[in-house]
């Protein structure tokens, strides 16, 4: 003998079928709801320094072939043009963490942008701007595969502006010039937890610019490393 409860449940069924009416189906789970069960129920492990929205960005654009384009952000004001066509930002000897950033340039409807013009820079480790010279400056051509890279140290902080950063403006034939900027998830202003802490900088209103640190080498030659990539909108 069933219990009432599923009797009523069957006979509701039942009379459904025979009115002729659909029966209702439960609705599919969003990709959001169903990252954010898998991570409840422990089958989905996130890296600390990751939040739930870069998989999830990530899961839409293979799905869809397109692409968010990368926020915007402050030009600042001590960019300077015809910086030095050279990726080594860092001299030997240079103090600071060591630090190689590198990342693909590509248009919002997926293809990489061979040849895009990547402009650079930066404060020294202390937090100071070269406004004299070119230093921690550079334009940087990405390859045949859209791929850029340099290197150099890790910014410090300087008076007036809360995370540490590199400014870029980046530009390809046919796309909108970007003018960006590049934060650091291990940045001490965010207090491990840039999620919740990435507005203690003011300029700083997308969560999206501010990427994962990999410490690599051994300890006598520790350095840093970043992957930013760059979307540009077209025209």
């Amino acid at each position: 003998m069933l219990p009432k409860s599923k009797l009523r449940v069957r006979k509701s069924s039942a009379y459904i079928r025979a009115k002729g009416e659909p029966e209702m189906k439960p609705m599919p789970l969003t990709r959001r709801d169903l990252l954010l069960k898998c991570a409840a129920m422990g089958s989905l492990t996130l890296a600390p320094s990751l939040s739930l929205a870069e998989p999830l960005r990530w899961w839409e654009e293979q799905e869809s072939g397109t692409r968010k384009p990368t926020p915007r952000n402050e030009l600042g004001p001590f960019y300077k043009s015809r910086a030095p066509l050279d990726p080594h930002l860092r001299a030997p000897g240079d103090p600071g963490l060591p630090l190689a950033v590198s990342g693909l340039v590509f248009s919002t409807n997926g293809a990489a942008l061979p040849h895009s013009k990547v402009e650079i820079w930066q404060a020294d480790h202390l937090g100071q701007y070269d406004l004299k010279g070119y230093r921690y400056r550079a334009t940087i051509t990405a390859d045949d595969s859209g791929k850029y890279w340099f290197d150099t140290v890790m910014p410090g902080h300087y008076p007036g502006r809360v995370g540490q950063h590199i400014h870029y403006v980046v530009t390809a034939p046919g796309h909108k010039p970007l003018t960006t900027q590049l934060y650091f998830a291990t940045d001490p202003a965010f207090e491990g937890d840039p999620d919740r802490n990435y507005s203690r900088d003011p300029l700083l209103h997308s969560r999206e610019l501010i990427k994962p640190v990999t410490i690599a080498g051994d300890p006598k030659e520790i350095h840093a490393l970043v992957n930013f990539e760059i979307v540009l909108e077209q025209l």
